[in-house]
């Protein structure tokens, strides 16, 4: 499960628009497939889509894509893979799952009227 930090890391790392593109291009394949970790190492390249292609995109220096592309991983929105000397993207579907339940939740509950204490020693759901 998510913590509130974890949760508060995903949302700020979505918050820059660059990463919001990276992510969004990712998640519906603009320019990466999927890491299946069942095939051969061999076969990767033939699975995803590598850090370069992404930085193709944009009007940035690698180094910048780069960056933010650990800050989407440290916010556990994608998952890295290396093979030999480049590095694959995927999304991690669990996290983000995570994430869409938590919205639907909220959602949910002010539809139904519920209401919420706040308390800052307790997390909400």
């Amino acid at each position: 499960m998510i913590n509130m930090d974890e949760k508060v890391k995903f949302f700020k790392a979505l918050g820059n628009e660059t990463r919001f593109k990276i992510f969004k291009n990712i998640f519906t394949g603009g320019y990466a497939c999927s890491i299946d970790d069942s095939q051969a190492k061999d076969d990767i390249i033939a699975q995803a889509t590598c850090v370069s292609n992404i930085a193709d995109q944009f009007d940035f220096a690698l180094p910048t894509i780069s960056r933010h592309l650990k800050e989407l991983k440290d916010a556990k929105i994608i998952r890295m893979t290396k093979s030999k000397n480049k590095i694959y993207i995927e999304p991690n579907i669990e996290t983000i799952k995570e994430m869409a339940d938590c919205l639907s939740i909220l959602v949910e509950n002010y539809e139904k009227g519920a209401v919420y204490q706040f308390d800052n020693t307790k997390e909400i759901k």
